[in-house]
This record gives C-alpha cells, sequence and structure tokens, in this order.
C-alpha cells in the first residue's frame, strides 16, 4: 500500500519537466467543426486566450487545422472560407468578429479628404468560451448553474483511449468505477452508488454516446475512447434533461464527426509489459474520406487489444489466466444538404472476452488465488442510431433514434445445492465446486425529438419528447458434475413516455434563473424466466402484474457572474428510476422505485490561464434500489431503505505558462442509510443463516450494518501535469502523468457486503516524441507498483469468507507508435 509520504517523489518527479516554451508555434490539431469547439480545443493545445463577442458565431463552421504554427496562423487557416476574421488585441489573446466588409469601387472622387479616423481602443476580449452541449442547447460553461468536469478528447493518448471508461475515473476525481472487469463495471459520480453488481437495477449514472444511451440496466460497456471530441460529465441529478437513471449524473461522449472537406486517417499500435504477468498488444486505424466534398463524408475506426494477465491460480497450477480481449469498431456517415440541414448515422461495435476473474486472495502476494474451474466474462455490444438536425440562427431541431444491444456473460465459483428448487435448502456444506453461469441479455430502442433555441449569457429555452423501450432478460444456471440446471431468471420491461422544457431568463444584468420540469409516464412489466410461476410467484404473487408509474421532476437554478470570470451558482435538481422485479433465491419479487432530490451550491471560475470550480451538494434518497446477497449467493435487489448524501469538491487547472498544464481535483463524500427497511434486515438474517456463514451472529444484525452506501470513497483526489513544447520546427515533446488518490469505501450494503476496500494511490506517466504525422510514446502506470484493494469480489458465492480483493495492475509499461495523414 502506498501511503501519503510516498507521494512527494512522484509529485516532484512530474513537476521537473523543462519551464519554458517557445510561443512561436505549437501543435495544433484541430478537427473541422463548430467555431465554438475549434477555439477551445485550439485554446487548450496554445495556451492563447481566443474568445468572441456574439455568442451567434459559436456555431459558424471552420476548416480543420493540424501542424506546428503560431495560434495566429492556425486562427487564420481556420477562418478562411468564412466571413470571420481573429483580431490580436493583447499578447498571446485575440479576438474573432466579423471581417470588414469588401471595398466597393468610388462612383466619382471625393470631394473632400476623409477626416482621420481616432484610434479606436481594442477591446479585451472575454475569457476563452468552452461550452457545455450536454446541456442540449449548448450552455457557455461561465452559464452552466451546476457541477461539471469537461475532458477534450485531444487530450487523451492512445494508451489512455485503450483504457475505456477506466481513463475517465483516472482523469476526474469525481467519477468512481467498480474493477469486476472491463463490460461487466458500474460508474458512479458524486456519491449516489446503489451496489457492486450486474443485475436488473438500472443505473445511477446516465451514460450516452453521441446523442444516444447506451446504458439502462446494463452495465459500463467500457467502449474505448479513440477517436473522441470531447467527454462531458454533468454532476447529477439530471433528471430535467436525461429522465430515468441520471442520479448521480451523466457521463457523454461526443465522438469525432466525418470531415467533408479532406481525406485524412491515421493507425496507431503498441506494445506492453507486465510486471510478473503476460505481454499484451494493441492497435488501430481511422479513416476519413469525403464522398461529395462539402456534403458527404464517411469515417470508420477499427482497433483491438489483448491486456496481458497478471493472477496466477494455484489450484489449477495456471499462471496469468486473466488475459483480455477487446475488439471493435465505429463507422459513421454524415450528411449535409444545406440551408442548416445535418444528418448522422451511425454504427458502433465492441466485444470484450475475460479468459478469466480479475481477483485475488487476501493475505497472499496479491496476485493469486486458488479455484477449481475459470471463471470467464464476455461483453457484447452494439449501437446503431440515426441523428437529424435542422439550424436556423439561434434554433436548432434534433431528431434521433437509436438502437442498443447488450449481451454479457459471467462465470463464477460457488457450491453445489443439495435441492436447487428446494427454497428450505442451502449450498452443502461439503459440497464440490461447480459452476454458476448468469447471462444478460439487454436491448433498448431510444426517440428523441427537441427544439432548442440559445442565447447571451446561457439564455434561452428547451422543449422536447422522448420514448423508450428497454427489455432486460437475466437466465441462470447451476452446472454440477453430472448435470446442469438452470434456476429462476428475471424478465423486466419498462417503457417511457416523456416531454420536459427547460428555460434560462436574465431578469436583471448578470444574474439568470433556469426553470424546468420532467413529466415521464412508465410502464413496468416483469415475469420469471426457466421455472415455473407456481414456485417464482410464490413470495408475491403480484410481481408478475403490470405497473405503471408517473413521474414529475422540477428543477431550478440560479447564476450570479459578479465578474466575467466568476461564477456563483445554485441548484435543485431530482431523478427516479423505475422499479422492477429482481431474484430472491428461487422466487421473484418486486421492488419499488427510488427518488433522489438534491440541493447544490457551488462557485466557478475561468479565465484563460486559470480555472477552478467548487460544488457543495446535499441529497435525500428516498427507496434506495440496492443489492443484498441472498441464499444461494446471488445478488438480489431490495429497496434498502432512506439515505442521504453530502458531497464536497473542488477541482482547478492552471496554465503558468505557454505548454504548461497543472490540474488537481479533490471529492469528499459521507453517504448513509439512515432508516433500513425491515426486508433489508430479514434478508441478511435470513441469508447468515442459511449460507451457514457467522449463523451465530444473525440475530445480531441491525440498522448499523446498514449505514454505508458501497463504492464511493471518502476521500478522492487527483494531481495531474501536461506539458507540450516544440523541439525543432517538425519535432515536438509531449509530456502528461497523473497521480490518483481512491480512499476508503465499502463493497455493498449489509453485514455480507459492508467490507472495507479502497485506500490506494494509482499513478501514471507518458512521453511522446515526434509530429503531427508521426510519433514514439512511452508509458508507464501504476509506478509504485502497489496492489491495493480497487474491488473486493470476485464470486458472489465466496464474499462471505471475506477473503477476496482485485488489486491494481502491476507495473505496467507501453511502447506505442502513431501515424496520421
Amino acid at each position: 500500500m502506498v501511503r501519503a509520504h510516498s507521494l512527494l517523489p512522484i509529485a516532484v518527479a512530474l513537476i521537473a519537466v523543462p519551464a519554458h516554451a517557445r510561443e512561436a508555434a505549437v501543435k495544433v490539431d484541430v478537427s473541422a467543426g463548430r467555431l465554438d469547439e475549434a477555439v477551445r480545443v485550439l485554446g487548450r493545445q496554445s495556451g492563447a486566450s481566443i474568445g468572441f463577442r456574439d455568442t451567434g458565431l459559436g456555431g459558424t463552421r471552420v476548416r480543420a487545422v493540424r501542424g506546428t504554427m503560431t495560434a495566429h496562423r492556425a486562427l487564420g487557416e481556420m477562418l478562411r472560407k468564412t466571413a470571420l476574421r481573429a483580431r490580436k488585441v493583447a499578447p498571446n489573446t485575440f479576438l474573432i468578429e466579423a471581417g470588414p466588409p469588401a471595398p466597393r469601387p468610388a462612383s466619382r472622387p471625393a470631394s473632400s479628404p476623409p477626416r482621420a479616423r481616432e484610434p479606436a481602443a481594442a477591446p479585451m476580449p472575454p475569457p476563452r468560451e468552452i461550452v457545455v452541449t450536454g446541456t442540449k442547447r449548448d450552455v457557455p460553461l461561465g452559464a452552466y448553474p451546476g457541477g461539471v468536469q469537461i475532458v477534450d478528447g485531444g487530450e487523451l493518448s492512445t494508451a489512455d483511449a485503450a483504457r475505456g471508461s477506466g481513463a475517465i475515473a483516472t482523469r476526474l476525481a469525481s467519477v468512481v468505477s467498480t474493477h469486476l472487469g472491463p463490460g461487466r463495471n458500474k460508474l458512479f459520480i458524486r456519491g449516489i452508488a446503489d451496489s457492486s453488481f450486474v443485475g436488473p437495477t438500472q443505473a445511477t449514472v446516465g451514460q450516452y454516446w453521441g446523442n444516444s444511451r447506451i446504458t439502462y440496466s446494463a452495465p459500463d460497456p467500457s467502449l474505448r475512447l479513440y477517436d473522441v471530441r470531447s467527454i462531458e460529465v454533468l454532476e447529477g441529478p439530471q433528471g430535467t434533461l436525461y429522465g430515468a437513471g441520471s442520479l448521480g449524473g451523466v457521463v457523454r461522449v461526443v465522438p469525432h464527426s466525418p470531415d467533408l472537406d479532406s481525406v485524412g486517417g491515421s493507425a496507431w499500435g503498441g506494445v506492453q509489459a507486465v510486471k510478473s504477468g503476460q505481454p499484451g498488444v494493441d492497435g488501430g486505424g481511422i479513416l476519413n474520406l469525403p464522398i461529395v466534398e462539402d456534403r458527404l463524408g464517411f469515417r470508420a475506426l477499427a482497433f483491438g487489444s489483448i491486456e496481458g494477465g497478471y493472477i496466477n491460480d494455484t489450484g489449477r497450477d495456471l499462471k496469468n489466466v486473466n488475459d483480455v480481449k477487446t475488439i471493435g469498431g465505429r463507422a459513421a456517415l454524415r450528411f449535409d444538404p444545406g440551408d442548416g440541414w445535418m444528418a448522422d448515422l451511425n454504427a458502433v461495435g465492441q466485444r470484450i472476452d475475460g479468459d478469466d476473474s480479475q481477483y485475488a486472495a487476501r493475505g497472499r502476494d496479491g496476485l493469486s488465488r486458488s479455484s477449481t474451474i475459470a471463471q470467464p466474462y464476455r461483453n457484447d455490444f452494439w449501437l446503431a442510431d440515426l441523428v437529424v438536425r435542422k439550424a436556423w440562427d439561434q434554433l436548432e431541431l434534433t431528431s434521433s433514434l437509436g438502437y442498443t444491444r447488450q449481451y454479457v456473460f459471467e462465470q463464477f465459483e460457488g457450491a453445489e445445492l443439495s435441492e436447487p428448487f428446494n427454497p428450505a435448502k442451502s449450498p452443502l456444506a461439503d459440497a464440490a465446486p461447480v459452476e454458476f453461469s448468469q447471462k444478460n441479455h439487454i436491448e433498448m430502442v431510444t426517440a428523441e425529438t427537441r427544439l432548442a433555441r440559445r442565447g447571451r449569457n446561457g439564455r434561452g429555452w428547451l422543449i422536447g419528447a422522448s420514448f423508450l423501450h428497454n427489455e432486460a432478460r437475466v437466465n441462470r444456471e447451476m452446472i454440477a458434475t453430472y448435470y446442469g440446471s438452470p434456476l429462476t431468471g428475471v424478465r423486466n420491461r419498462v417503457e417511457e413516455l416523456t416531454i420536459y422544457g427547460e428555460g434560462t431568463v436574465e431578469p436583471v444584468p448578470r444574474l439568470t434563473v433556469t426553470m424546468g420540469g420532467r413529466f415521464t409516464h412508465s410502464r413496468l412489466t416483469g415475469d420469471s424466466e426457466d421455472v415455473g410461476y407456481d414456485l417464482a410467484l410464490s413470495a408475491d404473487p403480484l410481481a408478475r402484474d403490470a405497473r405503471k408509474e408517473t413521474r414529475f421532476l422540477p428543477s431550478a437554478a440560479v447564476a450570479y457572474r459578479p465578474m466575467d470570470e466568476l461564477t456563483l451558482f445554485a441548484r435543485y435538481q431530482q431523478g427516479f428510476r423505475p422499479g422492477g422485479i429482481s431474484v430472491r433465491r428461487e422466487f421473484i419479487q418486486r421492488f419499488k422505485g427510488d427518488r433522489v432530490s438534491t440541493y447544490e451550491g457551488g462557485a466557478r471560475y475561468l479565465d484563460a490561464n486559470f480555472e477552478m470550480e467548487g460544488t457543495a451538494s446535499y441529497s435525500r434518497w428516498r427507496n434506495i434500489q440496492a443489492d443484498l446477497i441472498d441464499g444461494f449467493g446471488f445478488p438480489t435487489t431490495v429497496n434498502v431503505g432512506d439515505g442521504r448524501v453530502l458531497s464536497l469538491g473542488l477541482s482547478s487547472r492552471w496554465r503558468p505558462l505557454a505548454g504548461l498544464e497543472l490540474d488537481a481535483a479533490v471529492y469528499l463524500n459521507d453517504s448513509k442509510v439512515s432508516q433500513p427497511s425491515e426486508l433489508a434486515l430479514t434478508i441478511s438474517r435470513e441469508t447468515l443463516v442459511s449460507l451457514s456463514a457467522m449463523a451465530d451472529n444473525a440475530a445480531d444484525v441491525s440498522a448499523s450494518d446498514f449505514e454505508r452506501l458501497p463504492n464511493i470513497a471518502d476521500v478522492s483526489a487527483r494531481f495531474g501535469i501536461s506539458y507540450q513544447h516544440a523541439l525543432t520546427d517538425t519535432l515536438d515533446f509531449d509530456a502528461r502523468g497523473y497521480l490518483r488518490y481512491v480512499g476508503k469505501s465499502t463493497l455493498g450494503v449489509g453485514p455480507i457486503l459492508g467490507q472495507l476496500q479502497g485506500d490506494y494511490v494509482d499513478t501514471g506517466l507518458e512521453f511522446r516524441l515526434g509530429n503531427r504525422a508521426r510519433g514514439l510514446s512511452l508509458a508507464f502506470f501504476n509506478l509504485f507498483d502497489g496492489r491495493g484493494n480497487r474491488f473486493a469480489l470476485g464470486s458472489p458465492f465466496l464474499v462471505r469468507d471475506r477473503n477476496q480483493i482485485t488489486p491494481l495492475q502491476p507495473r505496467t509499461v507501453r511502447l506505442g507508435f502513431d501515424l496520421s495523414f
């Protein structure tokens, strides 16, 4: 375990990079697209302050710019073929404005010489404008009344992108993840966490790929982050704009769209060495092809990787058993017929195969365990969507249709049940180990149409309507030595019809007020799988009945800007999840919908070289949906009671010199189940007795065993550094590093799952030498080679033994290359 006194050497090492940068030229890589997005990217890459007073210019389409050049030259290239110009108003500071009209030839000589004009004082430009697109109406970051974190896709190296959602959690201290393995994890934001398992519950975080939702009652697919434009994390709840399942917030990844102007592409590859583990390899490529210039374009991406295993299984005398293989790709078609219309057709596919689970036994070397069988897993993910937009000056109409399919397979080691369909019989005390498997099939269809108007200082409005259909089927099986036996499964269907709206006004200068609401009508149905209804429904005869839920989610926010750089804000928001049915032993039973109400306040400071944001929030959580362990060892979803969450967050970013950027963040969380439900207490007592584990203490189960919500560290913090320097006109040097601390948390709710985890440090360092066209990189992860305990679960059937940990991947070195044209 790495403690705080061990952090100083790495912090010093990360800071000890060259402290000067040549302003004359920097590496620039800005894709074609909207002006506001292009300016944000160029500002980060060059360290220049770039702004525009007329927010209506933000939607202007600009050209791609790539190469080593000054910020002024890059702006000139970007604005070519537009009616705009970039005017230098101070050192390294530029104002974008409408260009002067073309001079008209004089029809006759002037009757008198023109008077000399007084030189106009150069106006100071506004702070570099960053736009929050996750608001669905492009609100400037300085005017957004809530907590938000934005990662520029250009900051992600190919080594980062290969880590999928792990790269998001590494960069943002407000985001945490479980660690069952890529494709089986769940993301959490701001202390709102329910359980560690993949089951019938809806996620607490809404995940979006572009305009489409990618999860509902499914795990995080950990889509690889190659070729993305930005990642936005809006702290929750976000019920007004995103509806059910955004209790903790929203993670929105925006991929690059096809460039309609130029042919281009890239390729990359890398090899990695893992200390005490198997080597790995990754690679991929991108092709952008304009089919009809300025009208129709195509963009495709393909990638694959093998992550070397590092867990040894002494029971089977095998080493490095937990290899993970990933393959996937994307394809996009963009059509621009003109007159403000735009249509995008996208397809995404990815498959993750894990050869074995990545947990180890506590008290050994931290990288080994003893098992009798392999415990593989798999995640297949598919997405197809169509997005059509129409823009009229400040108005934009967006309509989308998406289809998502996900298949998750998991296999666990467990003990044989004496009578699988007899609820009075439990796992045999001396039973031979057997295979338990679980298959999740999830399909989702979403459709949304919205009309938004953008105005100055965040003013504007949004109205929309949406439809969602999600069907999730869970099948379970026990495979003993001589037979296979299906166990009770469950199927949940949810249909949601929604109308929503939000508007922002400015009653007095510098003060904006935002009001919104969402009206959702849900229809929920469910039934059992593989086992007869009489047995499955015997615990809850009404579980199979269709239910309807109607929810209204109000929201309100206020923002005050005493100065251009500073925003003070307060917000009230609600979020909810509908109910469903889950399996408890061999029965199915209902669980209710839950609701979160959050009060938030904070401040944000933005200027060209320094950014800081601080937030504080208090959340009340009613009828919390969470997972407990049932008498067979499977997780089962119940309403564990009511609770509250307190959260404090502070993040900052400083650019002391051109090319040098430092960032730091710390988040504090305190969560508690204030009123455990009687059902949760009863299930815990029954489970302790039926599993013959701690049976003597079963009667002692009380509310104190349910105090903490799972997986949210009491403290999480990050320090990062980025440095870019042009060594010559054709050779650049980049360096990035981070140090992240994850504090203590618990595995789950209740006496069995209330095991401590966390309290570890993760680090990374990467160097790149090259230019836009080609480069070599060297990356290091887990520099201290710490073990830690990221997530103390391998098999839910063995968790009662309290002997499982999930260590960090040992120290890893990756050597990579990248090419582009």
